[in-house]
């Protein structure tokens, strides 16, 4: 028995130097042969167990390393071994047991350890994961690997800093280490440290110059750099290394849409569906050049195939809603505007409200009820879209109106049974609740239907008395003027102008007056040297004094702002200045807008084109100069 014992040695022996040299088969034998010799060799069941295992055979594996254990079950080398074979068939519980039991009979086991931090950071049990690796490392600090998957948890729960911190001792460890420099990168990117983020892929390109993600995530650094050129390149080199990248077709297009080369954006979408006709985010892209070129038709097949490919596509939604409301088709228009709330890239998103009240939305009676009707959005939309309060209250017991704390003075009179809120103070209680920008799909607006505007604006005497003695007597035209609107804005560097564009195209001896109370930079400069434009800034202490201030103009000239809503809102004549593709609400090829009846349209004849617009102002006020004067 013994002698057959020591040739059952001798064998597994043999084995285990075919097995490291990479004999599998004829060290399958001899650990075979050793176990007709000694059934309870648990070794040569062991060692079995784990070839098995490298070559694909887990059941095997398992049954073997079982048979094993059963023989010596005080063995942390076999529970760890015996909980990777579990980890690759998915049976993670079992595996992170195996490991427990392995760390148990061995606390020094450092790859137990490791390997156990691994099973549960695949259970999403992130915490504990950290934990386990922060025992491997402090069992061996020379580890990279156990640094390095410690900064992926941490990334994922993200707590950034801590990551960069465990990325950097990996490369403390290991300078070339490229996933490390890649990750770091990626997390310096997220909190926005973009110069240090592009030297990390930079040194991961330096390394490892095939690494196609470095090049794509270098690619969309630059671009928030609004480094565009590089960008481009960066993507082109990652589609070089891997010709059917998807997302670098993808972010390469849309970084040629954002320097308007709009023939090379659709070469980028074209290819991309080409590559791959069921990427719902290449129609949606596809869809917003083609509205640039004025293209409407094809741009909501492009939305309509991306939500056919992914329904719950909230983007392709909100942009078909968007594409409709722009050419006059609002029925479909307002029941997609709704994906609004679904969509978080849009502005929207983020006044999103959770009420336990109803959503009041399909008509039902309001008779008893109190409503709660919330601004969404900016300032201008509010101001458009009051119109619908009376109505509201009409229809119900009580409105309650939460708006924006700088309009709240602007609708005090907007009517008996309507309480105004501001934002942020407490609400009364109410009954049902609907965001105001839903009141247009509640009340199934169409263009003939639009509420006309209600007087629900009414002179301030008090203010107004004090805007007629800061502006003086009036001996000659006098214009308001808004140029730029809220820099945050999506569309902002499309709708907004620089007072140095605007400047010369302003006739002399005109009373021009400011009604915004921010500026760009280089504005105010601008300004101080211009004292034929009066500017008041910060006496314009809300919407309130705005508003006296826009009823004092002959004519408030504005871009796409809260000011044309204001001035249209007042009845006053409204020159509205609006690029070649303008917001849904200025509709298409018109010069008079049903929202806003005093209003005129200025539209750009092809993107960027202000100068023609101002050219045509610059008539246009001229030729009011001569009717001031005449009715002088």
């Amino acid at each position: 028995m013994l002698q057959q014992h020591k040739k059952s040695e001798i064998l597994i022996q043999q084995g285990l130097a075919l097995h490291q040299q990479g004999n599998l088969r004829e060290a399958q034998l001899m650990y075979e042969q050793a176990i007709s010799m000694s059934p309870n060799n648990c070794d040569a069941l062991h060692f079995l167990g784990i070839l098995f295992a490298q070559t694909g055979q887990f059941i095997k594996a398992v049954d073997f390393l079982t048979k094993a254990l059963q023989i010596n079950p005080n063995n942390a080398t076999y529970y760890s071994n015996y909980g990777n074979v579990l980890q690759e068939l998915k049976n993670l519980d079992e595996a992170l047991a195996s490991y427990d039991r392995a760390v148990q009979i061995n606390p020094e086991y450092a790859e137990a350890h490791f390997n156990r931090s691994i099973t549960l950071q695949k259970l999403e049990r992130l915490d504990e994961a950290i934990e386990s690796y922060d025992r491997v490392i402090s069992i061996n600090s020379d580890l990279a690997d156990a640094h390095f998957n410690r900064g992926i948890c941490l990334q994922e729960i993200k707590h950034l800093d801590e990551a960069i911190e465990s990325y950097d001792r990996v490369i403390n460890i290991n300078s070339d280490y490229a996933d490390a420099h890649f990750n770091r990168g990626i997390c310096l990117q997220e909190i926005k440290r973009l110069d240090e983020a592009i030297a990390c892929y930079d040194r991961v390109i330096r390394i490892n110059p095939t690494f196609v993600e470095a090049y794509f995530n270098y690619g969309n650094t630059l671009r928030e750099l609004k480094r565009f050129e590089e960008a481009i390149a960066n993507y082109e080199k990652a589609i070089k290394i891997e010709p059917n990248y998807a997302e670098a077709y993808l972010n390469c297009g849309n970084v040629f849409r954002e320097i308007k080369r709009l023939d090379k954006a659709i070469s980028k979408f074209e290819k991309i569906i080409a590559i791959n006709p069921n990427y719902a985010e290449a129609y949606l892209n596809y869809g917003l050049i083609l509205e640039e070129f004025k293209r409407f038709d094809e741009a909501i097949a492009n939305y309509e195939k991306a939500i056919a490919i992914k329904p719950d596509f909230a983007a392709a939604h909100w942009n078909l809603s968007l594409c409709n409301l722009l050419t006059g088709n609002f029925q479909d228009g307002w029941q997609n505007y709704e994906w609004r709330w679904m969509n978080k890239e849009a502005l929207s998103f983020q006044d999103k409200r959770n009420f336990l009240q109803p959503l009041w939305i399909n008509g039902e009676t309001l008779t008893d009820k109190t409503i709660l009707i919330y601004a969404e959005q900016g300032l201008g939309d509010t101001i458009q879209f009051c119109r619908y309060l009376p109505e509201v209250a009409l229809q119900s017991k009580k409105v309650i109106f939460e708006v924006q704390r700088n309009l709240v003075k602007l609708f005090n009179n907007l009517g008996n049974n309507i309480q105004i809120i501001a934002k942020g103070d407490n609400l009364p209680s109410f009954d049902v609740q609907c965001p105001l920008l839903s009141l247009p799909l509640a009340y199934k607006t169409e263009l003939h239907t639009i509420p006309p505007i209600p007087k629900v604006i009414t002179s301030d005497l008090q203010k107004l008395t004090k805007w007629k003695t800061i502006l003086g007597r009036k001996t000659s035209l006098r214009v308001g003027l808004a140029w730029s609107g809220n820099s945050i804005h999506k569309n902002d560097h499309n709708r907004s102008l620089s007072l140095s564009q605007l400047l010369s195209y302003l006739p002399p001896n005109i009373d021009y007056v400011c009604l915004q109370n921010e500026l760009r930079d280089g504005d105010k400069e601008l300004l101080e040297r211009h004292c034929e434009i009066k500017y008041f800034g910060h006496l314009l202490e809300d919407f309130s004094d705005t508003a006296e201030l826009c009823e004092l103009m002959d004519i408030v000239i504005s871009v796409d702002t809260s000011v044309a809503h204001l001035a249209g809102m007042l009845g006053k004549p409204t020159w509205v200045l609006l690029p070649f593709i303008p917001d849904w609400r200025w509709l298409l090829d018109r010069d008079d807008n049903p929202w806003y009846p005093s209003a005129k349209l200025y539209r750009q004849e092809k993107v960027g084109d202000w100068k023609s617009v101002l050219e045509k102002v610059k008539n246009d006020i001229g030729q009011n100069v001569l009717i001031f004067k005449i009715r002088q």
